[in-house]
């Protein structure tokens, strides 16, 4: 039986640790999608233990597990892009990087961080596990989302090219990622914003305000816009002034509902 029509609703589909208190990660995700017309797919790659204050531990689920849900819904409908947030572990990211590069006509949104300093994930090299990202999902993604003074940091510790240490983002570029927006980026004085770079253009500024919420991770806001704007069937050069104006707009809103970090505020006023 045929599935009955319905509008042309936006399918992003996003990869990412599920976060309990609904602070970050996917349940806020498709909170955001939905604010913004679009219907998100989850594919949990991690369960955080955690409340506003903090994460305590987290639990990796199983790489075939993660690959299996992802084809389900793949293979079920008409996904529009692919975020992949926060990873923690080498063979996750290999297996997410076989899933971009078996649907690489999907734009791909990609949030490069680094790990958490939890104990369940001291049994990993850090430096592995950033190293899988930048050699496997960072040359398959469309548009790179990042803190600005990652690549820096990366570069210092060598986990980016040698021959590119003074131009850590050129250094992505060379990897393969036509777009990198950094957050947190030092526009002048006493301002920071968000800065976009494109391989051979100079990069676009703009100016971003100092949250109450998400502070440590404004990226991945971003992350999540750009990818229902994208599902949409926008072009990064039109979705990323949207996302930002919209992201700006998002932030405004925040309750304080427990003993840690205020979070954003999604249901109706």
């Amino acid at each position: 039986m045929s599935a009955p029509d319905s509008p042309a609703i936006p399918l992003p589909l996003i990869f990412g640790p599920f976060d309990p208190s609904g602070a970050s990660h996917l349940p806020i995700d498709a909170v955001i999608c939905a604010g913004l017309g679009a219907h998100a797919g989850s594919v949990a790659t991690a369960i955080h233990v955690q409340d506003t204050a903090g994460t305590e531990t987290i639990q990796r689920l199983a790489p075939d597990l993660v690959d299996d849900q992802a084809r389900c819904l793949l293979e079920d409908m008409t996904i529009g892009a692919l975020k992949i947030g926060p990873q923690y572990d080498p063979e996750t990211i290999s297996t997410l990087a076989q899933i971009a590069a078996d649907y690489s006509a999907l734009p791909l949104v990609l949030q490069l961080c680094a790990p958490p300093p939890v104990p369940d994930l001291e049994d990993l090299d850090p430096e592995e596990t950033i190293g899988a990202m930048l050699e496997l999902l960072v040359p398959q993604a469309h548009l790179v989302v990042v803190d600005d003074r990652l690549p820096e940091q990366w570069a210092g510790q060598g986990l980016l090219s040698s021959t590119r240490a003074d131009d850590p983002i050129g250094a992505l570029h060379e990897l393969g990622a036509p777009l990198v927006l950094c957050c947190n980026a030092t526009l002048g004085p006493g301002l920071n914003g968000l800065i976009l770079h494109a391989r051979g253009q100079a990069g676009r500024r703009w100016p971003w305000p100092a949250p109450r919420v998400r502070t440590g991770d404004a990226e991945s806001l971003l992350a999540t816009v750009l990818c229902c704007l994208l599902a949409r069937g926008l072009d990064p050069d039109e979705a990323i002034p949207q996302a930002v104006t919209s992201a700006t707009a998002l932030l405004a809103r925040h309750f304080h509902p427990g003993m840690g970090q205020r979070i954003l505020l999604h249901a109706a006023s």
